[in-house]
């Protein structure tokens, strides 16, 4: 019977564990892959971090470079504090990525980013964020706009969903 109850526990409440395996960790950013995404040291594992609900141009987009100079000025080899949500699914042989909001001094760094107007809101992903942020994350991507602020000094910024799709389109090179 009390292994029926303990199975029982871990179907409901088990996935929720392993679906996130690190939850909150503090480290060393040791890499800027990209302006969304992180390598942090914890000193004894090194994770690859996501931006939680934001999207940053691609390397090879207009801005893209930019970006992830902006985000390793903040943070490259500075203490971080990981809030994480999930694992990223990606095709075999790839290197999965926690998909964390990222803080550095107390500041949330993904919303930095969006204010400063190097990344989107990634509304695609906005109903995991709890309403305070989703309205904060919002907020922050109207007014980088309307000051043309960072990427929105571009009237025609394409964004890095769309960017994407193209290019398996064969629309871009």
């Amino acid at each position: 019977m009390v292994n029926l109850i303990l199975s029982a526990l871990l179907v409901c409440f088990g996935a929720q564990a392993f679906a996130n395996p690190i939850g909150g960790v503090e480290g060393t950013v040791v890499g800027v892959v990209d302006g969304d995404t992180l390598d942090v040291s914890t000193g004894t594992v090194v994770y690859r971090v996501r931006l939680a609900a934001i999207d940053a141009p691609e390397r090879s987009q207009a801005f893209g470079q930019r970006a992830k100079h902006e985000l390793a000025a903040m943070v490259h080899g500075r203490r971080v504090s990981l809030r994480c949500s999930k694992q990223e699914r990606r095709p075999e042989g790839q290197r999965s990525r926690e998909i964390c909001t990222v803080f550095s001094g107390g500041r949330d760094i993904n919303l930095s980013l969006v204010s400063l107007g190097w990344a989107w809101h990634y509304k695609a992903y906005a109903r995991e964020q709890s309403s305070a942020d989703r309205n904060a994350y919002e907020a922050a991507e109207a007014s980088a706009r309307a000051s043309a602020r960072g990427l929105w000094e571009d009237r025609n910024v394409v964004a890095p969903w769309a960017y994407r799709r193209d290019l398996r389109k064969g629309v871009r090179e």
